[in-house]
């Protein structure tokens, strides 16, 4: 299995497609490592060279209690495979990093897709009495070190959202989500430290001139559907889809929608 080494960890990376076509960095939500992926890889694999790899704290990835960039582990990812440039599609913690790399690095990225995510540096956004609940509840599990329990209820707010229930959600989903999750808390008791982008990118995403495809989930959680508006009002080359009946994980939700929305995004702009 392949793994790149970088100061303080070993990565795990994964390709697919011809090393010649456009390439595609796909990076994973907190939530869950690359194979959430999967639904995705055959279809965009068909015209495109896919790369996804392991964040630190996540899937096969290791890492020692190290300070670290999020934006050199993907950037040494892509020198690795020979890639001058690519299209980033991030969700969540990905889509953060996906952003900041097209702020520090605009010559690596020639596109740039979102999922729930929004800019480092983003103002704090007043959660609801519901979601401050279920965040007190993560706040006990990690008091307790509890790290199973900590991650089943991660992946209950995110991948299923505040507003619904587990029970009316379709059980393959659930059951994908919640191994996704459970892989991670392997994880749990490393501590590498991100470091963050200086400036963030909140007050610099005006500059990026690539096309972006910002995506959201309707049922996500308050400050990413703030983000998601606020991606709209100020990037200047920009499309908006919110998909319908879902929250965190749009694309493994919703995955032959989110697929066609992608794919024909892509050929629109011939990336």
């Amino acid at each position: 299995m392949p793994h790149l080494t970088v100061p303080g960890a070993s990565l795990y990376y994964e390709t697919a497609g011809h090393v010649s076509s456009p390439a595609l960095l796909l990076l994973h939500a907190g939530i869950a490592n690359l194979r959430m992926w999967d639904p995705q890889i055959d279809a965009l694999a068909a015209g495109h060279f896919v790369i996804r790899f392991d964040s630190r704290g996540c899937g096969q990835t290791t890492s020692e209690d190290v300070e670290f960039s999020a934006r050199d582990d993907a950037r040494a990812v892509l020198d690795h495979l020979g890639v001058a440039s690519a299209t980033l599609i991030g969700c969540s913690r990905g889509g953060c990093t996906a952003i900041d790399l097209a702020t520090e690095s605009p010559d690596r990225v020639n596109g740039l897709v979102t999922v729930g995510a929004g800019p480092s540096g983003f103002p704090e956004i007043e959660l609801t009495d519901l979601e401050d609940t279920r965040f007190d509840e993560m706040d006990a599990a990690f008091d307790a070190q509890d790290w199973h329990k900590l991650a089943r209820l991660e992946v209950a707010l995110w991948a299923f959202g505040p507003l619904r229930k587990e029970a009316d959600l379709d059980a393959e989903f659930t059951a994908t989500a919640y191994a996704l999750g459970r892989v991670n808390a392997a994880h749990a008791e490393e501590s590498p430290t991100p470091i963050p982008l200086e400036p963030p990118a909140f007050d610099q995403v005006s500059d990026i001139e690539v096309p972006v495809l910002a995506t959201v989930g309707e049922f996500d959680l308050t400050p990413h559907l703030t983000e998601y508006e606020y991606l709209l009002s100020t990037l200047p080359s920009v499309t908006g889809c919110t998909f319908r009946d879902t929250a965190h994980l749009p694309n493994l939700e919703r995955p032959k929608e989110f697929e066609r929305v992608l794919v024909d995004w892509l050929a629109e702009h011939r990336l």
